[in-house]
């Protein structure tokens, strides 16, 4: 029995260290890549990264578990941001301390969107479960997987609560790549010998975070999100994690697909934003 996991404060911090790791590695990936400027700021236990403009990996990650900024902190990340005509986006959880949100209100930050952490421990024995006519394995076609990847994020599923953001295939297909290098490894689903779907997962510290999976549109509904999700929950207890995590928009038919495979709510994100000034 898969037993709903109990997200304490450290088990927050947990999860939230291992996303800034991976947001921190990626905007570094982005440097490699394009020789351009990106930034890391540290700030109290999370980092303020830019990788490039209109990236999505151009936010603050991991805050609220090492004590809250200080005002000439969120000054220079603010300036930071403002330099690259980019707002300033923080991703706060509901765990975090709440003195955080009240200063980040306070200072001109609107409150935008919402998206969910979900869970499930990985001890035990775990089966890869596929339906007939779906197959799914180690992608070694980069460019097959970049293009279901970014295709399936390109047109996203109407349930849910609608994205507040839209980001250009070919920033897309950049972030998702820098991803990669950043240490998550690329999985394709095919259907009846077509590339139907694709996602990717990272490894650290015990946690596996599943990076993202997309379905192409004409695959969708034929059970290849789950076969995804299967093979790389039992490659992750396999190479000794004990926890999955997944990010997702709330009431997505991602979320229904994650708990339907034993994944409970942790915690929520909220993403707050401030323009630039001056």
């Amino acid at each position: 029995m898969n037993t709903p996991l109990f997200c304490s404060t450290d088990f927050a911090e947990r999860i939230e260290r291992a996303e800034m790791q991976m947001i921190v590695a990626a905007t570094e990936a982005t440097r490699r890549r394009t020789g351009t400027a990106v930034f890391v700021i540290p700030v109290v236990g999370g980092a303020a990264c830019y990788a490039e403009t209109g990236s999505p990996m151009n936010k603050v990650v991991g805050l609220g578990f090492g004590g809250a900024p200080s005002d000439g902190v969120l000054d220079e990340i603010e300036r930071a941001f403002a330099a690259h005509g980019t707002p300033t986006r923080v991703e706060l959880s509901n765990l975090a301390d709440p003195a955080i949100g009240a200063t980040l209100t306070s200072r001109g930050y609107q409150l935008v969107s919402f998206e969910n952490v979900l869970g499930r421990s990985l001890v035990g024995e775990l089966q890869q479960v596929t339906p007939p006519g779906v197959k799914v394995g180690l992608s070694d076609d980069r460019a097959a997987w970049l293009d279901v990847v970014v295709d399936g994020f390109a047109h996203p599923d109407a349930e849910g609560v609608p994205s507040h953001e839209e980001f250009p295939r070919e920033i897309l297909q950049n972030a998702i790549a820098d991803i990669e290098q950043a240490g998550a490894t690329p999985y394709l689903a095919f259907r009846e010998g077509a590339v139907a779907g694709g996602g990717s997962m990272r490894m650290s510290e015990g946690v596996a975070q599943l990076t993202g999976a997309a379905t192409a549109p004409a695959h969708r509904r034929c059970g290849v999100q789950n076969a995804l999700l299967s093979v790389r929950l039992a490659d992750a207890a396999n190479a000794g994690c004990d926890l999955a995590v997944v990010t997702t928009r709330p009431g997505s038919k991602s979320q229904q697909n994650v708990q339907r495979q034993g994944f409970h709510l942790l915690y929520s994100r909220a993403v707050l934003v401030k323009p630039p000034s001056g």
